[in-house]
């Protein structure tokens, strides 16, 4: 057994830590923790919304579609995303929020991983 091997189920492994695989709070000595990235396997019933945007953000996010229909708010922009593969980034001091118009499955990519940013549920 290699300790730098981590083999998963990524539906599994994120419901123990709110979709979250792989960042800074993994244990350290874990292959999963990373202070240059983290990732989210994110899980979303139809509805399910960030209701308080994120402010001054410090990160640049990927968030891509699995499968449903996913919208991201932005300043002045809203980001449908529809099809399997659609995806949008964003970058540092953009404020966002999201709501899943259907139940959807997103992969969030984010740099890099920062203590200290999360949100209240």
């Amino acid at each position: 057994m290699n300790d730098s091997v981590y083999v998963g189920k990524a539906g599994k492994d994120a419901a123990l830590d709110r979709g979250w695989l792989l960042g800074h709070f993994k244990e350290a000595g874990d292959p999963r923790h990373s202070e240059d990235v983290e990732i989210k396997w994110g899980v979303h019933p139809r509805g399910d919304e960030r209701l308080q945007r994120v402010k001054g953000e410090h990160r640049t996010a990927l968030l891509v579609l699995i499968s449903g229909r996913f919208r991201v708010e932005l300043p002045g922009r809203s980001v449908l995303l529809e099809e399997q593969g659609d995806y949008v980034v964003w970058g540092h001091g953009v404020d966002h929020s999201w709501v899943a118009e259907e139940e959807s499955v997103v992969l969030t990519v984010r740099w890099p991983s920062v203590p200290g940013y999360a949100v209240g549920e």
